[in-house]
């Protein structure tokens, strides 16, 4: 009788406690379609790959369009940009193990023979590229430029339209479809741990304290951090050419500002190159992939004819005035974007 008084005692205080906790009442179940936004990758099974098709011949044109500015017309890209396209044999698409990893026949590494799933190729097209417009491409866009490398590689021919229907029949066909490694301490430790640790896991005494931080030599080898952030992600660039904050006395952390002062027409073009993505390839004052503005600007002051002359390279592109690094057309510039920038480049770029 005493345990059946003391059961029902508990269960009554349970259920108190959970109708009062305090989560209770935090956060709401998700939509379907918050979950459908939330849920786009593609699997190496081609789970969550979206119905669409695309031929090689419509992947070459978005590729010279869109791409080869970057990765070449043959995917063997530049001095910049690791190769896509290359190392690869017939006798490695027989088989799926890229014999040149092995033999060290190939100096570079391209990505058509280290990539074992196709899904993942076209998943990365699909979510980073174009590297200046990220997620522009459609659909059927992404079907086509990957049919387009598949064809370049010779693992499809140039007929071929590859579609949410074959893509499973072309992945056999990957060249290093079977090279992928699994690590056995990564994968099955056999009830043992892959490390081997000391840390505390109760009543430490020790404080651990988790620091990232660039050795001087190295902090302003590669031009400004700060200027080379990507338009989509997280902001991770630090002014490098700016002393380490933790180096800066506590009061002149304090007074620093986060970035050296621009005069308001110079900050407002600066902030019309950031949005339409000029600074991902050039810094204002250093060599990024590009030049630095301000010796593009340097460059042309002596010309009369200077503020055409940018205005048509920069819609049109174009590639061997400062190297052999090409630059694409930027014809996604607004019109007023563009005259802006031309006057601030023509002006000395101040």
């Amino acid at each position: 009788m005493k345990k059946s008084i003391f059961a029902a005692a508990l269960l009554a205080c349970s259920a108190a406690l959970a109708a009062d906790a305090p989560w209770q009442a935090i956060g709401r179940a998700a939509t379907p379609a918050e979950i459908k936004a939330w849920d786009i990758d593609v699997r190496a099974d081609f789970q969550g790959l979206p119905k669409g098709r695309g031929s090689v011949a419509q992947g070459e044109q978005i590729w010279e369009n869109r791409c080869a500015g970057c990765h070449g017309s043959f995917g063997e890209s530049n001095e910049v940009f690791t190769p896509i396209v290359g190392g690869t044999t017939e006798a490695d698409i027989k088989r799926g193990h890229v014999a040149a990893l092995s033999n060290g026949s190939v100096p570079q590494r391209t990505t058509l023979m280290k990539v074992a799933h196709l899904s993942t190729l076209w998943d990365y097209i699909n979510r980073a590229m174009p590297w200046d417009a990220p997620k522009s491409l459609t659909t059927d866009e992404v079907y086509a430029v990957t049919a387009h490398i598949l064809n370049l590689d010779g693992i499809v021919p140039s007929d071929f339209v590859l579609s949410n229907d074959n893509i499973a029949d072309v992945q056999q066909r990957l060249p290093n479809r079977n090279g992928l490694v699994r690590q056995p301490g990564l994968w099955d430790v056999k009830g043992k741990p892959d490390v081997l640790n000391t840390a505390c896991m109760t009543n430490c005494q020790t404080e651990v304290k988790q620091t990232s931080s660039l050795p001087e030599f190295a902090r302003n080898a590669h031009g400004n951090l700060a200027e080379q952030n990507r338009l989509v992600g997280g902001v991770r660039g630090t002014d490098t050419t700016r002393p380490p904050r933790a180096a800066l006395a506590p009061a002149a952390v304090a007074a620093a500002p986060a970035a050296p002062a621009k005069a308001a027409a110079g900050g407002d073009v600066q902030q019309l190159l950031g949005k339409n993505g000029c600074l991902a390839c050039h810094g204002v004052t250093s060599k990024i992939l590009g030049p630095a503005l301000r010796d593009v600007a340097a460059k042309y002051q002596g010309r009369e004819d200077r503020t055409s002359y940018l205005q048509t390279k920069i819609r049109s592109g174009g590639a061997g005035a400062w190297g052999a690094m090409p630059m694409p057309p930027q014809s996604q510039l607004k019109e007023a974007d563009l005259q802006a920038i031309v006057q601030w480049l023509a002006g000395g770029a101040q």
